[in-house]
């Protein structure tokens, strides 16, 4: 009510200064158009309306994502508190039952479509479990805590919710990007749980450096751009554009085609992006919260890398390129190792810690 009423004030006293030079007719249309285009934008209800996306044809794009996977598995939705649930696959074959199964989390923007490339590979050797994240995908999307440790919170014990609701006792925890960063945080808190963990370009590990302002000046317009935008969600704007979006996709990120020219040869890809990301955004916001300008973590990992267990950090089965396998070496040797992977270019993204 409180905010309301000051967007009215402001709205009144809009109209009474351009009154007074003679615009105010304009001024009560434009502000009219603008008012209830940002009341439009944020009533999740209107966007089916506005974006062809919907519940159904998530489901489709994830199936068409699936289609080429030759392993038997099984879907369901897993319940956890508060009545939400998450969206899990699993692969667990006779032959490979009885060893310790592998969880995969997914990055942000992504769901369990995206391991469509390693899924039989990897069902080969263990059980494979994998989820759509809460808030993202096909599982539950609440409202998080607006803080950042309140949101980390969150997701951290769905994923122990989850574990005790379909009985694993200890995993390996695999994670790229945004689930690299909640894979560790939850060995950091369930240690017991996790045996190994696998990170695969990490996202939210490092610090923002003090001095990169100094080294590489942001341009003053970058800037401005940058504070316009902060209030909203990273991906917004595929929101915005409405029946646009599908294109925009296949047209800015080319890459994801690429990556799974093997199988498919269409837009299959794109497109489940598209419906992951343009239902009621939930995950998105969380990681909103969890990230302070340019997409820095406001809470590094690396800070607390040192609450890990050994025993959890030894990722002695993971398969590395020969310079990640030199820097394994040196690390026998007594010196410490932090191997790079994934995108070198992005420095918030980059980091991969084994002790």
């Amino acid at each position: 009510m409180a905010e309301q009423a000051v967007t009215a004030n402001n709205a009144g006293l809009v109209q009474r200064v351009m009154s007074v030079v003679g615009a105010h007719s304009l001024v009560s249309s434009v502000w009219g158009y603008v008012d209830a285009t940002v009341r439009w934008c944020w009533i999740p209800s209107w966007l089916p309306s506005w974006c062809p996306t919907s519940s159904l044809q998530l489901q489709t794009a994830e199936d068409r994502m699936l289609r080429c996977v030759e392993s038997a598995f099984s879907k369901q939705y897993v319940p956890i508190a508060n009545g939400n649930q998450l969206w899990t696959l699993t692969f667990s074959s006779d032959r490979v039952k009885d060893r310790t199964p592998m969880v995969l989390l997914h990055g942000f923007g992504g769901g369990v479509g995206l391991w469509a490339q390693n899924l039989d590979a990897l069902s080969q050797r263990r059980p494979i479990w994998a989820m759509d994240l809460l808030g993202f995908g096909r599982s539950s999307r609440p409202q998080f805590c607006t803080g950042a440790q309140g949101a980390e919170d969150q997701f951290v014990e769905s994923i122990e919710q989850w574990r005790a609701e379909v009985g694993l006792e200890s995993m390996i925890l695999l994670g790229h990007n945004l689930g690299g960063y909640l894979a560790a945080s939850y060995a950091i808190r369930y240690p017991s749980r996790v045996k190994h963990m696998v990170l695969v370009e990490p996202w939210g590990f490092p610090e923002r450096p003090d001095t990169a302002e100094a080294d590489r000046p942001i341009p003053v317009w970058i800037k401005a751009l940058g504070a316009m935008f902060t209030p909203f969600n990273p991906l917004a704007g595929l929101r915005l554009v409405g029946p646009l979006g599908p294109t925009l996709v296949q047209t800015l990120r080319p890459d994801f085609k690429r990556k799974f020219c093997s199988m498919f040869s269409d837009n299959t890809v794109s497109e489940y992006i598209y419906h992951l990301n343009v239902q009621t955004p939930s995950g998105e916001t969380a990681f909103k919260n969890m990230t302070n300008s340019f997409g820095w973590a406001t809470r590094p990992m690396l800070q607390r890398m040192d609450q890990l267990e050994p025993k959890i950090s030894h990722g002695h089965h993971l398969r590395l390129p020969l310079q990640h396998r030199q820097q394994r070496r040196q690390q026998h040797q007594g010196e410490p190792a932090t191997l790079r992977c994934g995108d070198h270019n992005d420095p918030r993204s980059r980091t991969l810690c084994v002790r």
